[in-house]
């Protein structure tokens, strides 16, 4: 079974509004065994949208669509709907009860221009909207399924974690998918390529995808079985194969994230953490306590921007940055013992780099960067070489920083 995917809103088309709902549905779809083979994004008309409605129809067995289900003049998608299908709005008491019920619990009087919510298209089930007012509308016949969604992203991720998947799974009884990820940090695309070509071997119903991001390239593994334990089991060599070949670089699976295994293994170790930031301007510190129950763990840090921030903050001697350089392997070494003693603890890391896009030499190009550690037992840097985009260098220094920690802790070499 295919899939097509249809964003809905004049506000996505425009790029005032950034479209993170297909990603989402995407990955929904994957874990169900639905391919998504085409992504349309349609402005708020009523004639567009039915042109691309019939054509999703066409070449795409399941077809979902978000956006356009408010309640407002500009929310048109029910309009096109029932055009496409040749149906009338009928009207629904139920759904307009939990509306009013919802707005009374907050103790405001529902707006009258909320009852067009209930309004669906004849014969269309809905499902329910546990974030907001849009209910969500499915509509299956002659062999295609045709869903629609609220944009809202809380209100969308609900419905398609809580209805729509099981309803394609119900769908779909008779087959089962495994979809594994494994993240690896330190190591480009290609070098990981070269590493997994040479010996590996996919089962029948087994496919393996390169995800590259800042954080590293996630290595996602999908099986397709008739049963969760067939599609299990034609996954499972697979992963000890990867497992076997790239393992150091693997920080993690699935919903695990970079900061909150170096975090676990902080708590583990029962150490603390600190950091000192230059270029990255508290980027580490946030994705540190990002992680719930942080601090545990992760006592402070300093933002030292300034040469002099560095001096007076970090007790970096001033004759390190003359002679050196404020973007240098010896001032990075400065930067986290100076951190590590002003917070006394067991382990702290720091960054300095030329995040660009102005500000490199010849020497010191845009995305030089080193990243300091330093222990009770060692004080040492790391020089990065990155690309030439401020946001992608900030990112970069960031997590490679925490990998740098993770390694250490671990004693990977």
């Amino acid at each position: 079974m295919d899939a097509e995917i249809i964003i809905v809103g004049d506000e996505i088309v425009s790029g005032y509004t950034v479209d993170t709902n297909s990603a989402f549905i995407a990955r929904q779809l994957e874990t169900v065994g639905l391919t998504v083979k085409y992504k349309t994004a349609i402005g708020d008309v009523v004639e567009r949208m039915e042109e691309v409605f019939r054509t999703a129809l066409k070449r795409a067995d399941v077809v979902i669509t978000t956006g356009g289900l408010g309640p407002t003049d500009d929310d048109v998608t029910k309009k096109a709907i029932v055009k496409v299908f040749k149906r009338n709005l009928v009207f629904h008491e139920e759904i307009l009860e939990d509306l009013r019920e919802r707005y009374a619990r907050r103790g405001i009087k529902m707006p009258a221009i909320n009852q067009n919510q209930a309004l669906l298209p004849q014969g269309a089930t809905f499902f329910p909207n546990k974030n907001g007012s849009a209910v969500g509308i499915c509509i299956a016949e002659q062999g295609r399924v045709f869903i629609a969604l609220p944009g809202v992203p809380a209100e969308m991720q609900q419905i398609m974690t809580d209805e729509v998947g099981p309803y394609l799974k119900g769908l779909k009884a008779g087959q089962a998918v495994k979809v594994t990820s494994l993240h690896t940090t330190g190591i480009v695309e290609s070098k990981l390529a070269e590493m997994i070509t040479p010996q590996l071997k996919l089962p029948a119903g087994v496919r393996l995808a390169y995800l590259p991001a800042y954080s590293g390239v996630t290595l996602r593994v999908t099986g397709v079985g008739e049963t969760d334990d067939d599609a299990a089991d034609r996954v499972a060599p697979v992963l000890r194969y990867l497992e076997s070949v790239c393992g150091s670089y693997i920080y993690g699976r699935d919903d695990d994230t970079l900061e909150a295994v170096v975090g676990q293994l902080l708590k583990d170790n029962d150490k603390t953490l600190a950091v000192a930031e230059s270029c990255t301007g508290g980027g580490l510190g946030m994705r540190l306590t990002s992680v719930p129950g942080a601090s545990a763990y992760f006592v402070g840090g300093v933002i030292a921007y300034s040469d002099d921030a560095k001096i007076n903050r970090l007790a970096v001697e001033r004759e390190v940055i003359d002679k050196y350089g404020a973007v240098s392997e010896e001032c990075a070494q400065a930067m986290a013992a100076g951190c590590r003693k002003l917070f006394e603890s067991d382990f702290a890391l720091s960054i300095t780099g030329i995040a660009g896009p102005e500000g490199g030499s010849e020497d010191k190009p845009v995305g030089t960067t080193y990243i300091g550690l330093a222990s009770a037992h060692s004080n040492y840097a790391r020089k990065l070489s990155l690309g030439r985009t401020r946001e992608a260098n900030r990112a970069r220094a960031g997590y490679a920083a925490l990998e740098l920690l993770r390694r250490d802790i671990l004693d990977i070499k």
